[in-house]
């Protein structure tokens, strides 16, 4: 395929894509094969969660998935998105980019973490890009590019070391550039949120500012003390106390997969063999997310639905990219929750069943420029899939501030 004039360059190097997605009959029937050959281990011995997900959730999913599930609803959904690759330093990234149709709307990039992907953002786009079809005001109108990282989903593989989090910000300025646009903003969460904020320490000059709704906030003494799960320090407030329980909790009973694909990412050949096994190690993420999921398989009516969880996980399947997404972590040597001092303007919200809920004491702390703050009552990690009109509430709320009277400078539209 060859690239519209929309994305004109002088280097065919630099030459943006246009992209569908289309994947074979015999990849589907495959995977339906192999859901159904599925050798299941014995049901756990404890009632709870407290071993892993338990067997009656996956069974549950493996029958959806291999019955009533519809790979090619996902297919046309993405294909009726602007989709493009171009090559950055080596690898095609793929990303999805709608333009608003309004005036001085706000280009804004949005970076998904692990075990997400694009279809975690597909919710937000046309509230972000239509707001008054969604009870916005025109004023708060974003451009959006939607890139999904190197090794995950339909972006390339790396075939070198050193694709941390530093070199994919290093390689979203490129895209942003490579767009034509010279003033925009970033939005991450889990992993879009150390790639956003290592935008934000590499500061381009388009870079006006950051939201994130993951953030690195923790106060080293703090995070050491969960780390080894001590008693809480003394002197916390409410919600530092609630933060520092939540962080514990988490360092305690959900670091599991984050170790194993730090330490031995090649190892996890069976995720790249089994569906079923692909699901169960992308569903253990976090306890509140797991839960959640396991009551939509359950019938009851989430924020997220069964096709929901089953469109991100197909994607990492039909794209064979456990083991390559799993390597973000053995690249990466940042700490997850520490400060980093970021030194632009910027925007957090708190949800309370992330990983941690962020007081307002350690963010004001964390975020020498904070523009924005808000601790949300409902809500969990995969906030713009789940809880999508809140958190296209929280972006326009964010950014309002840093959209002046200036019109952004854009390609084309």
């Amino acid at each position: 395929m060859t690239h519209t004039s929309l994305y004109a360059t002088s280097v065919d190097a630099d030459a943006i894509k246009p992209f569908r997605v289309h994947f074979p009959d015999a990849a589907l029937a495959d995977l339906k094969h192999r859901i159904a050959a599925t050798r299941w281990p014995d049901r756990e011995i404890v009632p709870d969660q407290s071993q892993g997900v338990q067997l009656a959730t996956v069974q549950k999913l493996a029958r959806y998935w291999a019955t009533d599930y519809n790979w090619r609803k996902v297919e046309a959904t993405l294909n009726a998105l602007p989709q493009f690759t171009t090559e950055i330093d080596g690898v095609d990234i793929h990303f999805i980019h709608v333009r608003s149709k309004l005036p001085n709307a706000l280009p804004v990039i949005v970076t998904h973490g692990w075990p997400g992907s694009i279809i975690e953002q597909l919710k937000i786009i046309d509230p972000l890009t239509n707001p008054a079809a969604h009870g916005g005001s025109a004023s708060d109108a974003f451009d959006v590019v939607i890139p999904s990282l190197p090794g995950y989903g339909l972006s390339g593989k790396p075939a070198d070391t050193g694709w941390d989090p530093i070199r994919v910000a290093r390689a979203w300025i490129v895209l942003m550039k490579r767009l034509g646009y010279t003033r925009y903003v970033a939005q991450g969460g889990d992993w879009g949120n150390a790639v956003t904020e290592q935008m934000a320490l590499l500061a381009p000059p388009g870079l006006i500012g950051i939201h994130t709704n993951m953030p690195a906030s923790v106060p080293n003494d703090i995070d050491a003390a969960a780390l080894a799960g001590a008693p809480a320090p003394s002197g916390l407030s409410a919600e530092e106390r609630h933060a520092y329980d939540q962080l514990a909790y988490f360092y305690k009973h959900g670091l599991g997969y984050a170790n194993e694909m730090a330490n031995r990412p090649q190892t996890l050949y069976a995720i790249a063999d089994s569906p079923v096994g692909l699901a169960a190690w992308m569903l253990d993420h976090d306890a509140q997310s797991l839960a959640l999921i396991t009551r939509v398989f359950e019938g009851q009516s989430e924020g997220l639905t069964r096709d929901d969880v089953l469109d991100n996980v197909t994607l990492y399947w039909l794209t064979n990219t456990a083991v390559s997404s799993a390597r973000l972590y053995w690249e990466s040597k940042l700490p997850f929750f520490a400060p980093k001092g970021i030194p632009i303007p910027a925007a957090v919200s708190a949800f309370p069943e992330e990983l941690y809920q962020a007081p307002r004491s350690w963010t004001e702390k964390a975020y020498p420029k904070l523009i924005y703050y808000h601790r949300l009552d409902k809500g969990g990690h995969f906030a713009a899939w789940e809880q999508p009109d809140l958190f296209t509430a929280e972006l326009r709320a964010a950014f309002r501030s840093l959209r002046g009277t200036t019109t952004p400078s854009t390609a084309a539209r």
